[in-house]
């Protein structure tokens, strides 16, 4: 991390939580961050679904929840991006402060509650965006207040599915009361059969996956990679925020909300594991939860992921840390003789199960 990135996160350290994450992307949107550009090689270059990213570290949804920073984002080093989450209409979320750092621990407990600009202003800044080499997503999420909030999801893909490169059901946020609901075996497999039709109609049919908790028991697990498998999904992400606390010594460790960060490595990367065992490379797996280090994304993929996804780390360590993490990653592939992430992938499993 460079002099200039460590003032700068210092300074951001000093405001609100939520006020800092507002002055990260208006600092990115503004060039004030230096951003290294594309970061790719022939290990790190694979396939997620079809998309070819140009490393598979990519930013998880949640910090760029508007789609404002998008084109600074895809310079910062990351093989793929995912903005959102995106709802019908615009909400305002829940009330503030609802992001606490837990500086102690390296994680962060937000209770956001889908705060976005709604589907209708996100959709037209999707299209407004350049193309490149860095895939685009969108994560897609229900209205607190949905007659409906499964075909909510399929409103929001056909409004911006046709400006993105994949889109992410996400039933798995603790925040809306009874999202996590909608992961049970009956009431999943009729929402994203309502997504699929919907995918089916747009211009040009992109990866749907689907991001999942970590709270779940085996059997939940069980039943929803078959849901996922059977339903056509191009893949699952695992996994969200936590509702455990265990292990905390920070002093907003009590504070409502999901865990993000380092206390919530090992547990999703077990999830992920036993999800690797489950679908039996029948659909890819994204891994994220806890990613702070490219020894920690090597772990990932080792467990089963096909890429990974990062976002509470660079609270502390700066956005640098996703070319640092894409570079050793690159070194540890060498390192452990594989000529590319697709061969790693599930090599250790049986070390997390």
């Amino acid at each position: 991390m460079s002099l200039i990135e460590r003032a700068g996160l210092c300074l951001l350290h000093r405001f609100d939580p939520e006020r800092a994450h507002g002055l990260s992307l208006s600092a990115l949107r503004a060039g004030l961050a230096p951003l290294p550009g594309l970061v790719t090689s022939a290990r790190l270059s694979t396939d997620l679904a079809g998309l070819m990213l140009p490393n598979p570290i990519g930013l998880a949804a949640g910090y760029d929840k508007n789609a404002v920073a998008i084109q600074a984002l895809s310079r910062a080093g990351f093989g793929f991006v995912e903005v959102g989450a995106a709802t019908p209409r615009p909400q305002m979320g829940n009330p503030q402060p609802r992001l606490f750092r837990l500086t102690e621990d390296r994680a962060a407990i937000n209770r956001f509650g889908f705060n976005n600009e709604g589907m209708e202003a996100i959709a037209a800044r999707l299209k407004a965006r350049r193309p490149g080499p860095v895939p685009v997503g969108l994560n897609l999420g229900a209205n607190k207040d949905s007659a409906d909030r499964a075909q909510d999801f399929a409103k929001v893909l056909a409004t911006c599915g046709p400006f993105v490169d994949f889109a992410t059901v996400n039933v798995s946020s603790p925040n809306t009361e009874k999202l996590r609901d909608l992961q049970g075996p009956a009431a999943l497999r009729a929402l994203l059969a309502g997504v699929m039709e919907t995918r089916a109609a747009l211009p040009r049919p992109i990866p749907v996956f689907l991001k999942i908790a970590p709270d779940l028991t085996g059997e939940d697990l069980a039943a929803i990679a078959e849901v996922a498998v059977r339903s056509g999904l191009s893949g699952i992400i695992a996994t969200n925020t936590t509702l455990t606390r265990d292990g905390l010594t920070s002093s907003h460790k009590t504070e409502t909300g999901g865990l993000s960060g380092a206390p919530l490595f090992e547990r999703s990367t077990r999830v992920l594991a036993q999800l690797s065992q489950l679908t039996d490379g029948r659909i890819p797996l994204v891994g994220v939860g806890g990613v702070g280090s490219a020894e920690q994304a090597w772990e990932k993929i080792r467990a089963g992921a096909s890429a990974v996804q990062v976002y509470t780390a660079m609270v502390y360590d700066g956005i640098s840390l996703i070319s640092r993490i894409a570079t050793g990653l690159d070194a540890i592939l060498a390192r452990e003789g594989f000529a590319s992430v697709k061969d790693a992938v599930g090599s250790g499993r049986g070390s997390w199960l």
